[in-house]
């Protein structure tokens, strides 16, 4: 009987580790696939959330709209911050518009517009933004604390973590031609302009003649 009992056990905690490595494994795989959306909300929330908190006046303020105001109409580029977070909406705006319109040949090859688009935009945010930072802490007027110092920190770190995500989505769906034995050079230029109907339609025939061989 207790060799039953401790049986039923046993299966009950395996039962709940595999449960676990299945969540686990799944939330992995969505964190993966969905990578670019998510390090463009971040870059869209995160500077703007900053920000927000290096202003004299909290966001829930009543004035808050009118600091915001005063920022943009007395803007300086060796002064006001408000310029970091707007480039980074203008940017993650411009990387995900890209990302929705590419198929998989856009997405595959290391010279298609998603990550050609997604590293000159990260790069010249990362200028701008290191141009902008020798003007504002080289120019010896103080009065930034740490908030001021970590949205010149956050902005280029979210820049190069667009590279990098598109770098690897791109690795991504190489591997996924080549799975599939379909020939990345084949896929030309007229597959993009038809859009990803045309790249479903030839993953799913190679992978019916996967499917056939085996």
């Amino acid at each position: 009987m207790m060799g039953i009992l401790k049986d039923e056990k046993s299966k009950r905690v395996l039962r709940g580790i595999r449960t676990v490595f299945f969540l686990i494994t799944m939330i992995i795989s969505f964190l993966i696939f969905s990578a670019p959306i998510l390090v463009a909300v971040a870059d869209v929330l995160l500077p703007t959330a900053l920000f927000s908190a290096s202003l004299s006046s909290p966001s829930d303020d009543p004035s808050f709209l009118q600091t915001l105001s005063s920022h943009l109409s007395n803007y300086d580029f060796r002064y006001s911050l408000i310029d970091i977070p707007l480039i980074s909406i203008i940017r993650s705006g411009i990387i995900l518009c890209v990302y929705g319109l590419c198929d998989g040949h856009g997405l595959s090859t290391t010279t298609g517009p998603y990550l050609g688009i997604t590293t000159v935009c990260s790069v010249a945010s990362l200028f701008f933004v290191s141009l902008k930072a020798s003007y504002v802490f080289g120019g010896g007027s103080g009065g930034f604390g740490a908030t001021e110092v970590a949205l010149f920190v956050c902005s280029p770190a979210l820049a190069i973590g667009h590279i990098v995500v598109a770098y690897r989505t791109s690795c991504r769906e190489r591997r996924k031609l080549l799975v599939y034995k379909i020939d990345i050079e084949a896929v030309s230029t007229f597959t993009f302009k038809n859009g990803f109907q045309r790249y479903s339609k030839i993953l799913h025939d190679a992978r019916v003649k996967v499917k056939l061989q085996n």
